[in-house]
Protein backbone atom coordinates (compact mmCIF):
# COMPACT_ATOMS: atom_id res chain seq x y z
CA UNK A 1 0.00 0.00 0.00
CA UNK A 2 1.31 3.44 -0.91
CA UNK A 3 2.41 5.65 1.95
CA UNK A 4 0.13 8.55 2.85
CA UNK A 5 1.06 12.03 1.65
CA UNK A 6 1.44 14.66 4.41
CA UNK A 7 -2.05 15.96 3.59
CA UNK A 8 -3.53 12.45 3.75
CA UNK A 9 -1.76 11.77 7.04
CA UNK A 10 -3.18 14.97 8.52
CA UNK A 11 -6.69 14.00 7.43
CA UNK A 12 -6.23 10.50 8.87
CA UNK A 13 -5.14 11.97 12.22
CA UNK A 14 -8.15 14.31 12.25
CA UNK A 15 -10.48 11.42 11.43
CA UNK A 16 -8.98 9.24 14.17
CA UNK A 17 -9.28 12.10 16.66
CA UNK A 18 -12.97 12.52 15.86
CA UNK A 19 -13.57 8.78 16.20
CA UNK A 20 -11.86 8.84 19.61
CA UNK A 21 -14.26 11.43 21.01
CA UNK A 22 -16.82 10.21 23.56
CA UNK A 23 -20.18 9.47 21.89
CA UNK A 24 -22.51 12.45 21.95
CA UNK A 25 -25.88 12.18 23.68
CA UNK A 26 -27.67 14.11 20.96
CA UNK A 27 -28.57 11.86 17.96
CA UNK A 28 -28.22 14.81 15.58
CA UNK A 29 -24.67 15.46 16.79
CA UNK A 30 -23.80 11.77 16.36
CA UNK A 31 -25.17 11.92 12.82
CA UNK A 32 -23.10 15.02 12.03
CA UNK A 33 -19.97 13.32 13.38
CA UNK A 34 -20.58 10.28 11.14
CA UNK A 35 -21.00 12.56 8.13
CA UNK A 36 -17.83 14.47 9.01
CA UNK A 37 -15.84 11.22 9.16
CA UNK A 38 -17.33 10.09 5.85
CA UNK A 39 -16.44 13.37 4.10
CA UNK A 40 -12.91 13.39 5.51
CA UNK A 41 -12.36 9.82 4.34
CA UNK A 42 -13.63 10.69 0.85
CA UNK A 43 -11.43 13.78 0.67
CA UNK A 44 -8.37 11.76 1.73
CA UNK A 45 -8.84 9.56 -1.34
CA UNK A 46 -8.81 12.63 -3.61
CA UNK A 47 -5.61 14.08 -2.16
CA UNK A 48 -3.15 12.32 -4.53
CA UNK A 49 -4.83 13.96 -7.53
CA UNK A 50 -4.87 17.35 -5.81
CA UNK A 51 -1.18 16.97 -4.99
CA UNK A 52 0.02 15.77 -8.41
CA UNK A 53 -1.88 18.49 -10.27
CA UNK A 54 -0.56 21.11 -7.87
CA UNK A 55 -4.03 22.21 -6.79
CA UNK A 56 -3.21 22.15 -3.07
CA UNK A 57 -0.02 24.13 -3.67
CA UNK A 58 -1.89 26.65 -5.82
CA UNK A 59 -4.45 27.18 -3.05
CA UNK A 60 -1.74 27.65 -0.43
CA UNK A 61 0.22 30.13 -2.60
CA UNK A 62 -2.83 31.68 -4.32
CA UNK A 63 -0.92 31.37 -7.59
CA UNK A 64 -1.48 29.22 -10.66
CA UNK A 65 1.35 26.73 -10.14
CA UNK A 66 1.99 23.02 -10.43
CA UNK A 67 2.99 20.68 -7.61
CA UNK A 68 6.58 21.91 -7.78
CA UNK A 69 5.47 25.53 -7.49
CA UNK A 70 6.22 26.30 -11.16
CA UNK A 71 3.87 28.64 -13.07
CA UNK A 72 1.18 27.07 -15.23
CA UNK A 73 -1.82 28.50 -17.10
CA UNK A 74 -4.99 29.07 -15.12
CA UNK A 75 -6.95 26.67 -17.36
CA UNK A 76 -8.65 23.41 -16.45
CA UNK A 77 -6.29 20.56 -15.65
CA UNK A 78 -7.51 18.45 -18.60
CA UNK A 79 -6.74 21.39 -20.93
CA UNK A 80 -3.29 21.84 -19.37
CA UNK A 81 -2.58 18.12 -19.80
CA UNK A 82 -3.62 18.24 -23.46
CA UNK A 83 -1.65 21.40 -24.24
CA UNK A 84 1.42 20.10 -22.40
CA UNK A 85 1.67 17.25 -24.91
CA UNK A 86 2.21 19.57 -27.90
CA UNK A 87 5.31 21.15 -29.45
CA UNK A 88 5.16 24.94 -29.82
CA UNK A 89 8.72 25.58 -30.96
CA UNK A 90 7.63 27.18 -34.26
CA UNK A 91 4.37 28.77 -33.07
CA UNK A 92 3.51 32.39 -32.31
CA UNK A 93 1.21 33.08 -29.37
CA UNK A 94 -0.93 36.10 -28.51
CA UNK A 95 -2.44 36.25 -25.04
CA UNK A 96 -5.23 38.40 -23.62
CA UNK A 97 -4.53 38.42 -19.89
CA UNK A 98 -1.17 37.60 -18.32
CA UNK A 99 0.36 35.73 -15.42
CA UNK A 100 1.66 32.22 -14.90
CA UNK A 101 0.40 31.31 -18.35
CA UNK A 102 2.66 33.93 -19.94
CA UNK A 103 5.71 32.38 -18.29
CA UNK A 104 4.52 28.89 -19.30
CA UNK A 105 3.98 29.82 -22.95
CA UNK A 106 7.25 31.79 -23.13
CA UNK A 107 9.16 28.63 -22.19
CA UNK A 108 7.55 26.72 -25.06
CA UNK A 109 6.55 28.94 -27.97
CA UNK A 110 8.61 30.65 -30.65
CA UNK A 111 7.20 34.03 -29.56
CA UNK A 112 4.66 35.38 -27.08
CA UNK A 113 2.81 38.68 -27.14
CA UNK A 114 0.66 39.47 -24.10
CA UNK A 115 -1.68 42.33 -23.25
CA UNK A 116 -2.82 43.13 -19.71
CA UNK A 117 -5.50 45.63 -18.63
CA UNK A 118 -4.59 45.82 -14.92
CA UNK A 119 -1.72 48.27 -14.40
CA UNK A 120 -0.85 47.03 -10.90
CA UNK A 121 -0.76 43.40 -12.01
CA UNK A 122 1.27 44.32 -15.10
CA UNK A 123 3.83 46.02 -12.88
CA UNK A 124 4.03 42.93 -10.66
CA UNK A 125 4.26 40.33 -13.42
CA UNK A 126 6.52 42.17 -15.88
CA UNK A 127 9.79 41.57 -13.92
CA UNK A 128 9.02 37.83 -13.87
CA UNK A 129 8.79 37.56 -17.65
CA UNK A 130 11.70 36.69 -19.93
CA UNK A 131 12.88 39.40 -22.30
CA UNK A 132 11.48 37.41 -25.21
CA UNK A 133 7.89 38.29 -24.22
CA UNK A 134 6.44 41.32 -25.99
CA UNK A 135 4.39 42.67 -23.08
CA UNK A 136 1.80 45.45 -23.27
CA UNK A 137 -0.39 47.26 -20.77
CA UNK A 138 -3.62 48.57 -22.28
CA UNK A 139 -6.36 50.20 -20.15
CA UNK A 140 -9.70 48.47 -20.42
CA UNK A 141 -12.39 50.12 -22.52
CA UNK A 142 -15.02 47.62 -23.73
CA UNK A 143 -14.61 47.20 -27.46
CA UNK A 144 -11.56 49.48 -27.34
CA UNK A 145 -7.82 49.19 -27.87
CA UNK A 146 -7.42 46.32 -25.39
CA UNK A 147 -9.70 43.93 -27.27
CA UNK A 148 -8.23 45.04 -30.61
CA UNK A 149 -4.58 44.69 -29.57
CA UNK A 150 -3.90 41.53 -31.57
CA UNK A 151 -5.47 43.17 -34.61
CA UNK A 152 -3.47 46.36 -34.07
CA UNK A 153 -0.17 44.50 -33.84
CA UNK A 154 -1.11 42.48 -36.88
CA UNK A 155 0.07 38.94 -36.27
CA UNK A 156 -0.23 36.42 -37.71
CA UNK A 157 -0.60 34.25 -34.61
CA UNK A 158 -0.92 30.50 -34.40
CA UNK A 159 -2.57 30.58 -30.98
CA UNK A 160 -4.71 33.35 -29.51
CA UNK A 161 -5.58 32.93 -25.84
CA UNK A 162 -8.69 34.66 -24.53
CA UNK A 163 -8.29 34.74 -20.76
CA UNK A 164 -8.49 38.41 -19.81
CA UNK A 165 -11.33 40.93 -19.89
CA UNK A 166 -13.76 41.87 -22.66
CA UNK A 167 -13.42 38.33 -23.95
CA UNK A 168 -16.12 38.34 -26.61
CA UNK A 169 -14.69 41.41 -28.34
CA UNK A 170 -11.15 40.09 -27.89
CA UNK A 171 -11.95 36.75 -29.49
CA UNK A 172 -13.93 38.12 -32.40
CA UNK A 173 -11.49 40.91 -33.26
CA UNK A 174 -8.53 38.52 -33.23
CA UNK A 175 -9.96 36.10 -35.80
CA UNK A 176 -8.37 38.06 -38.64
CA UNK A 177 -4.94 37.77 -37.01
CA UNK A 178 -4.87 33.96 -36.97
CA UNK A 179 -2.62 32.00 -39.27
CA UNK A 180 -4.41 29.48 -41.55
CA UNK A 181 -3.76 26.79 -38.93
CA UNK A 182 -4.43 29.08 -35.97
CA UNK A 183 -6.63 28.29 -32.96
CA UNK A 184 -8.32 30.26 -30.20
CA UNK A 185 -8.13 29.05 -26.60
CA UNK A 186 -11.02 30.51 -24.58
CA UNK A 187 -10.99 29.97 -20.83
CA UNK A 188 -14.19 29.79 -18.76
CA UNK A 189 -16.10 29.49 -22.02
CA UNK A 190 -19.17 28.07 -20.28
CA UNK A 191 -20.09 31.43 -18.74
CA UNK A 192 -23.36 32.79 -20.09
CA UNK A 193 -21.95 36.17 -20.98
CA UNK A 194 -19.64 34.46 -23.47
CA UNK A 195 -22.30 32.37 -25.20
CA UNK A 196 -22.93 34.72 -28.13
CA UNK A 197 -19.23 35.14 -28.78
CA UNK A 198 -18.68 31.38 -28.83
CA UNK A 199 -21.66 30.97 -31.14
CA UNK A 200 -20.22 33.55 -33.54
CA UNK A 201 -16.95 31.66 -33.72
CA UNK A 202 -18.82 28.46 -34.56
CA UNK A 203 -20.90 30.30 -37.16
CA UNK A 204 -17.71 31.57 -38.81
CA UNK A 205 -16.35 28.08 -39.39
CA UNK A 206 -14.66 27.09 -36.14
CA UNK A 207 -15.24 23.84 -34.30
CA UNK A 208 -15.12 23.56 -30.53
CA UNK A 209 -13.33 21.17 -28.19
CA UNK A 210 -14.19 21.55 -24.49
CA UNK A 211 -12.04 20.53 -21.54
CA UNK A 212 -14.17 20.32 -18.41
CA UNK A 213 -12.78 20.18 -14.90
CA UNK A 214 -11.07 21.93 -12.04
CA UNK A 215 -8.21 24.32 -12.44
CA UNK A 216 -5.64 25.86 -10.10
CA UNK A 217 -6.71 27.83 -7.01
CA UNK A 218 -10.49 27.61 -7.47
CA UNK A 219 -12.52 24.56 -6.49
CA UNK A 220 -15.40 25.03 -8.90
CA UNK A 221 -15.44 23.17 -12.23
CA UNK A 222 -15.12 25.25 -15.37
CA UNK A 223 -14.43 24.82 -19.10
CA UNK A 224 -11.42 25.69 -21.24
CA UNK A 225 -12.41 25.54 -24.91
CA UNK A 226 -10.28 25.35 -28.04
CA UNK A 227 -11.82 26.74 -31.21
CA UNK A 228 -10.15 25.27 -34.26
CA UNK A 229 -10.48 24.66 -37.98
CA UNK A 230 -9.27 21.74 -40.12
CA UNK A 231 -5.49 21.31 -40.43
CA UNK A 232 -4.87 23.30 -37.25
CA UNK A 233 -1.56 23.70 -35.43
CA UNK A 234 -2.64 21.46 -32.52
CA UNK A 235 -3.50 18.51 -34.73
CA UNK A 236 -7.10 18.32 -33.52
Amino acid sequence: MAEDTPHQAAIRRATDAIRALPPADDPEVRSEVRHAIKHLTTYRRAVPYLVCTGWLTSVELQRSVDGAGQPIPWYTYPAIAFLSSKDYGTLRVFEFGSGGSTIWWAARAKSVVSVEHDAAWAEEIRPQLPDSVDYHHEPLVPGGDYSRKAETLGGPYDIVIVDGRDRVNSALSSRSTLSPSGVIIWDNAERRRYTKGCEQLLASGFRRLDFHGMGPIAGNPTVTSIFYRPDNCLGI
